[in-house]
């Protein structure tokens, strides 16, 4: 295995990340700049704010009568963790605003794609240039191959892609493609692994499923899973039964290299090697969604930082600067089997649309600056380092871990190798913590089952209030 993960708290042996004493890297843009001037407008008197949510509070209870549960997307609802919903006014930089006037340090980070901060200037410029043009073509744009050749020239194994709209969109249209290309149907996935609500992957699947203790969603239908087999993540004994048991029948088996949606879980060594030699010798695909990893852990990706070579990749997020996107990629000889190229069909309106193209563009620009992920794994490095001891000296059970700007913690003593060890976590006690932390200033993701992201735009102060925080809070838990 080429690298090694961080960790605290972690029981194998690990080459840890290097941590030099980098600064960030330089911008036309400042961020830091741009932030202090929001701050400017909203912060008139400097005394400490009381802190209120009444104003989320009206606009949630509204909601819950014009959306089910209130919100878009279930974690938002603050169901595992207690307590009132916030309801956001703007963000830039590393920080948010809800709209009580309450300021936030953010680790959720849109759930992945502000990588270079909120509200990046030279984003928003360009953007600004774009929709003078229009918002959507429903045709093709030069913009589209802009990005393809940044994404193509940056992930080790991807010679071909094709855009769509989101991150499920992109796994659902993966799965199908590896069906068609290798002529089988059943699949291998990983119990806590998320990769989106499409009926075949909602089999012991991580993310919201996880936080709101959901079993398998109602409304699936049991052909739709039927071939989708499961086994614990870090277990590569069971993916050899697996493969021994349904000898010819298995397509492909598809995981997220480092596990986001359980919370952070990192691969043991030699686990991603042992995948992709299985597979080989089964002339089965592997399968990478890299929607939260790609373009955060190297600008190449997990793939890259780990030294392994999917035959297939799902990506999302970062490539498209905060807007809906997806994508997935791979092999030429695949990805010619997909329509109108081949006969494996798949299309999308807005796919490839101008504005997600024009913000992944100047994100990857960003990106590909010296200095970038030595920065990324420094302050995640100093983050997740804080934080764990800090609770570890008030007496808690804790561990963590991370990799360049992708982290997370559990309260338990770990290791936590799978999604079984992950639920082993004080999700009480994390609870009391999240709030905590929200009263603080400080914005984690509302769930024990999910990472924490940084962003070019957290400063070394930004790190240093959010572990000072974390003490405060751990001492009254």
């Amino acid at each position: 295995m080429a690298a090694g993960v961080a960790g605290v708290g972690l029981s194998w042996p690990l080459e840890l990340a290097r941590r030099p004493n980098s600064i960030r890297p330089s911008s036309s843009s400042s961020q830091s700049s741009g932030r202090s001037v929001v701050k400017m407008a909203v912060s008139i008197d400097e005394k400490k704010k009381i802190f209120t949510l009444k104003k989320s509070e009206e606009a949630f209870n509204a909601a819950k009568e014009l959306m089910p549960g209130g919100v878009n997307s279930p974690v938002r609802a603050f169901k595992s963790v207690g307590g009132q919903p916030i309801v956001m006014d703007f963000v830039k930089g590393s920080h948010m605003w809800d709209i009580d006037g309450n300021e936030y340090i953010d680790y959720v980070g849109s759930w992945g794609p502000a990588i270079i901060g909120h509200a990046d200037d030279e984003v928003l410029a360009a953007l600004a240039e774009t929709m003078k043009k229009g918002t959507s073509f429903g045709a093709p744009c030069l913009l589209e191959n802009v990005l393809a050749e940044m994404v193509i020239s940056a992930v080790p194994t991807i010679e071909m892609v094709r855009f769509v709209n989101s991150g499920t969109e992109a796994c659902m249209s993966v799965l199908r493609l590896a069906r068609a290309f290798t002529g089988r149907e059943k699949i291998i996935k990983f119990e806590g692994c998320y990769h989106g609500h499409a009926d075949p992957f909602l089999v012991k699947a991580g993310s919201g499923v996880a936080t709101l203790g959901l079993p398998d969603s109602p409304g699936v239908p049991k052909a739709a899973t039927f071939e989708t087999l499961t086994s614990p993540y870090n277990d590569i004994s069971t993916v050899k039964n697996l493969f021994d048991t349904n000898r010819g029948e298995i397509a492909a088996v598809m995981l997220e290299a480092v596990v986001g949606n359980s919370g952070f879980i990192a691969p043991k060594p030699g686990f991603l090697d042992d995948l992709y030699r299985i597979t080989k010798e089964n002339d089965a695909l592997l399968i990478f969604d890299e929607v939260m990893t790609g373009f955060r852990l190297s600008y190449g990706g997990a793939q890259e930082y780990f030294g392994i070579k999917p035959d297939l990749t799902t990506l999302g997020k970062i490539i498209g600067g905060g807007l809906p996107v997806g994508a997935y990629g791979g092999r030429k000889e695949i990805m010619e089997m997909v329509a109108p190229a081949g006969p494996m069909y798949q299309a999308g309106t807005l796919s490839g649309n101008p504005l997600a193209m024009t913000a992944g563009i100047h994100t990857l620009k960003r990106l590909k600056e010296p200095g970038t992920y030595d920065y990324l794994n420094k302050i995640t490095g100093d983050l997740v380092e804080g934080i764990v001891d800090a609770g570890k000296r008030s007496g808690h059970a804790i561990c963590g871990g991370y990799i360049r700007g992708m982290f997370g913690f559990f309260f338990t003593e770990g290791p936590v190798y799978e999604f079984a060890d992950a639920k082993k976590s004080d999700a009480a006690k994390f609870a009391r913590f999240f709030r905590g932390m929200l009263e603080e200033g400080v914005y984690f993701a509302p769930s024990q089952f999910e990472a924490g992201f940084t962003s070019l735009a957290h400063t070394p102060e930004d790190i240093q209030s959010t572990i000072e925080a974390a003490k405060k809070v751990f001492r009254k838990l």
